[in-house]
């Protein structure tokens, strides 16, 4: 098995810096690498709610290059 990209964050919202941090960890560990990212769901880690619905924010990492986008329990 080869490597898996794991990022973890809020996407709160998503903005340049993560679509930056996918493209440029796929550059470094290859295109076939896949890349999954885990979010906070509807609510940030400081307990306060998302400015975005999680499902927003989940598709702009997956049209930014994600190929998986999981939610925090």
């Amino acid at each position: 098995m080869g490597n898996v990209i794991g990022i973890v964050a809020e996407y709160n919202p998503f903005h340049n810096g993560h679509a930056r941090l996918i493209e440029q960890t796929r550059a470094r560990l290859g295109a076939d690498c896949p890349v999954v990212c885990v979010m906070s769901g509807d609510f940030v880690q400081r307990g306060s709610p998302a400015v975005y619905a999680k499902f927003a924010r989940a598709e702009a990492a997956a049209r930014c290059g994600a190929d998986l986008v999981l939610e925090l329990p």
